[in-house]
């Protein structure tokens, strides 16, 4: 295995996912000369056929993708920053996340919406969201989000051939981070979480850029003697229950670190699975570790003071660990 970028690792899965499908096309703003990374070469090497700038139009881009599925494309469409996917939503909540049932399958919409998300980077409010709670509550709309490397390959090479309309969101924090990917064919299922880290006495669901910070906080707790277990559930629509509830049923407590808001966030869901149906394995109250109900503030000190990190996290596991004795 080599170890490869974030980023790079998604631009191998796309190039590789459109050398085996030419009906796999890829059209989003900027995606030729790619602000990002993540697109790089593939006009050069695709053409403009199959690889398309758009104007900012969101409401057209996300339409155009669920009309170029329905005549037979793969689509991806990049949508760059994922708060853009809210001037896009029309199509991908009304259209997308519901033309199979209503067509009661007749219709396969193969699409990809793929952006950037989350803050850290002084991007702005208007460019530092995690959407993922609007999407899960869709029904229809597949969520990924990745940790590493290997894993965002994998997730987007099996969204990109599943029937089904997929949102993929990458991290924003971690494009630039390295880690191992598999050589050769590698796909990752959706609906398949991951124990990042076994452990006994408490266990953390962490969701995307939160991996590194539950993983570090798990290293700072190990000095403590304290053995955490760090779930990544990799997808959040379907969301992998078992393995969240096997693992708080091992533990007896759960912690959840979730980089959007509070108020009906994904650890919102998880923590209400958890108390449903594994209420009489837990020891301590589940812990919600997430982001204020506020807009993400532009200056780094005050963006640093609203988003989780390892010693967020130590001290929420601290607190169910105190909790439970």
């Amino acid at each position: 295995m080599a170890k490869k970028r974030l980023i790079q690792a998604i631009n191998e899965a796309l190039s590789e996912e459109m050398e085996r499908d030419p009906r796999v096309i890829l059209f989003g703003e900027d995606v030729k000369i790619s602000l990002f990374g993540d697109t790089k070469g593939l006009a050069d090497r695709f053409g403009d056929q199959r690889v398309r700038n758009t104007p900012i139009a969101e409401t057209a881009m996300t339409g155009m993708a669920v009309g170029a599925a329905a005549a037979g494309y793969r689509v991806v469409c990049h949508m760059m920053f994922a708060n853009f996917l809210y001037t896009g939503f029309d199509a991908i909540a009304n259209q997308a996340a519901k033309l199979r049932y209503m067509t009661a399958g007749q219709i396969r919409l193969p699409i990809v919406y793929m952006a950037v998300m989350g803050a850290g980077r002084s991007a702005g409010a208007q460019h530092s969201d995690v959407p993922y709670p609007m999407l899960m509550n869709l029904g229809g709309i597949k969520v990924a989000v990745p940790s590493t490397p290997a894993d965002a390959k994998g997730l987007l090479k099996a969204a990109i051939r599943d029937d089904n309309p997929v949102v993929f969101l990458q991290p924003a924090r971690r494009g630039g981070e390295q880690g191992e990917v598999p050589d050769g064919e590698h796909l990752v299922p959706l609906g398949v979480a991951d124990c990042k880290r076994a452990g006994s006495d408490v266990t953390v669901v962490a969701i995307g850029a939160m991996v590194r910070h539950a993983l570090r906080a798990a290293d700072i707790l190990q000095q403590e003697n304290v053995s955490v277990e760090v779930v990544d559930p990799r997808t959040l629509f379907p969301l992998d229950e078992a393995a969240i509830l096997a693992s708080v049923r091992k533990t007896g407590r759960l912690v959840i670190v979730d980089e959007a808001r509070t108020t009906c966030s994904a650890a919102s869901e998880i923590a209400a699975i958890a108390v449903e149906k594994a209420f009489n394995a837990l020891k301590a109250p589940v812990r919600r570790v997430t982001v204020a109900d506020v807009a993400i503030p532009y200056a780094p000190t005050l963006e640093k003071a609203v988003l989780p990190d390892e010693q967020t996290v130590a001290r929420a596991v601290r607190e169910v660990m105190g909790a439970g004795r």
